[in-house]
């Protein structure tokens, strides 16, 4: 599918063609504080995607400016999901690289006039902030001398100040209808051992600071930003501007991901994981990019997905079943199709001996995909559902004298259904029609219905686990995450599985006839089929 239409492309594209840059240089910024979720797969898809279409280049950039959050687990993690999309970055970076020169480049604006060191607390600072319709309160230690405020900051370096007692601010405009102009702080005092500097430093610099010099050290041209950075483009050209970036990076807005029934919020996504909501980050049902590669979703699903949403300027939200349909797109191209029972209902052909394989369609929508053999018997396995003693209208599976079709093998007539004390069907035993086998078909019987089935001499015991969204619904105004939590989105079922699945390499995606997409995993010998997309397409086109 042809890509949607992107407005930060043309904007490239001017820029190249005015010759106001020769080569086209992005990052990709996500902060070490949690895994990445689905809407980061979008902010790749833009930064690496928009380097790649113009010959450029993008980097890796950690934004690790809060050592009390950041851990190297989760540096871990972000590079292992950009390398599972298929990305690969030109340089990796830190902002603790740049340590050393975003202090410098605050002394230069100290000694320029352009910060200064504030002991409001940051209650005071933000009960004097002002109103988006009222201007700020300057702080009463705005017009320290550029002496004092370079003694005070070299002091807040040295750790003599405890956290919150002092701050740098930016002296810019406390009555700027903008308020992130309003003597925004650009550093705070934190005590805390940082994930890759240790204790060298207890002071650090705020992200809008932080931000646009690093972009600057790295070379950035076009730092794509998601919306809510809006606001924030003006300090970020400020902190350019009066610091002499020539040429200064251009940052540009685009609409974060936002989809139906996930939680898109790293903060609450790693409260579900402490408190034990789920098994971890890679939980198959989070949106995490570990927990859609353990749920089985190809990168090219999601990156698919990407592309067609495209790249807009306006906040929007996506449909979860939209994702799904694109999931299952996929999927139906390229998963190989396969035999399980979810809920086992033996079956006897009682006219049946021996045994036989058939063949079955590796993907019937490949026609180079071929075929394999299945085997089968006169002891088999049908879904429970696939049988009814008291069928509803227009019920064309296994009833008392009614033919059904088995998948690829024979017709059968149910002749008889075996029962225990409480009246539960244990046992269906039926004739077969040997002239029906498929393919050959000579017998002159009908069969409306066709049902699945697996051999019970050969198959496999299998756990099947099935999944349900996190969250109850789409509608959530006025509702936090924790009102919306599905609490029974797990379900684990008991069934059968074809031989086939057992020796299938790990982590192949399957279709499972008539049930739905599935990845195949062993745990501790055990076979299991985790459940990717349902065979349901619920999104309305």
């Amino acid at each position: 599918m042809a890509e949607a239409e992107n407005f930060i492309q043309q904007i490239i594209e001017d820029d190249l063609r005015s010759g106001k840059i020769a080569s086209v240089q992005t990052r990709f910024p996500p902060e070490p504080n949690g895994y990445l979720h689905i809407g980061h797969a979008k902010s790749m898809f833009v930064n690496f995607g928009t380097a790649e279409k113009y010959g450029g280049k993008c980097n890796l950039f950690f934004d690790d400016t809060n050592p009390s959050k950041e851990k190297t687990e989760y540096v871990d993690a972000i590079k292992r999901d950009i390398r599972f999309l298929g990305y690969e970055w030109a340089k990796e970076c830190y902002a603790s690289d740049f340590f050393d020169t975003i202090y410098e480049f605050a002394e230069k604006l100290i000694v320029d006039g352009k910060a200064f060191v504030c002991d409001l607390s940051a209650e005071e600072i933000k009960a004097t902030r002002g109103t988006l319709t009222e201007p700020g309160q300057e702080s009463p230690y705005r017009n320290r001398s550029v002496e004092e405020n370079l003694t005070l900051f070299r002091e807040m370096k040295a750790g003599k100040y405890a956290d919150g007692e002092k701050c740098l601010r930016a002296k810019i405009d406390m009555a700027s209808p903008n308020v992130n102009l309003r003597d925004p702080v650009i550093y705070r005092i934190l005590h805390a051992t940082h994930h890759r500097t240790g204790d060298k430093w207890c002071i650090y610099p705020m992200y809008d600071y932080a931000h646009p010099i690093c972009d600057y050290l790295q070379g950035v041209t076009h730092s794509l930003c998601t919306l809510e950075f809006e606001d924030h483009r003006p300090l970020y050209d400020w902190v350019g501007i009066n610091l002499g970036f020539d040429p200064k990076p251009r940052q540009i807005e685009f609409a974060r991901l936002n989809v139906t029934n996930l939680v898109m919020s790293k903060r609450y996504l790693k409260k579900l994981v402490e408190d034990g909501s789920v098994h971890g980050w890679d939980d198959p049902r989070m949106p995490t990019l570990a927990g859609l590669r353990n749920r089985g979703i190809p990168a090219e699903a999601i990156k698919d997905f990407c592309s067609r949403i495209g790249v807009a300027k306006a906040n929007s939200e996506c449909e979860i079943s939209y994702f799904e349909a694109v999931v299952r797109d996929y999927l139906n191209a390229h998963a190989p199709r396969a035999m399980a029972v979810t809920d086992p209902l033996k079956l006897t052909i009682t006219n049946y001996e021996g045994s036989e394989e058939v063949d079955f369609e590796i993907n019937q929508t490949d026609g180079n995909a071929g075929t394999r053999k299945v085997p089968f018997s006169g002891e088999l396995f049908i879904e429970r559902s696939d049988f009814s003693l008291d069928p509803p209208p227009k019920y064309y599976r296994g009833r008392i004298g009614g033919y059904v079709r088995l998948k690829n093998a024979y017709i059968v007539r149910c002749d008889e259904a075996v029962t225990d004390e409480n009246g539960n069907v244990t046992e269906v035993k039926a004739t077969y029609l040997p002239e029906s086998r498929s393919g050959s078909d000579t017998s002159g019987v009908k069969a409306k219905g066709v049902i699945h089935w697996v051999d019970a001499n050969s198959c496999k015991d299998v756990e099947i686990r099935r999944y349900e969204h996190l969250l109850r619904d789409a509608d959530y105004a006025g509702q936090d995450f924790s009102e919306r939590m599905n609490e029974d989105s797990e379900h684990i079922l008991l069934g059968k599985a074809e031989p086939y699945l057992a020796t299938a390499e790990e982590g192949t995606a399957f279709q499972l006839m008539r049930t739905g997409y599935y990845k195949k995993c062993t745990e501790n010998g055990k076979l299991v089929l985790s459940e990717i997309v349902s065979l349901k397409d619920n999104f309305n086109k």
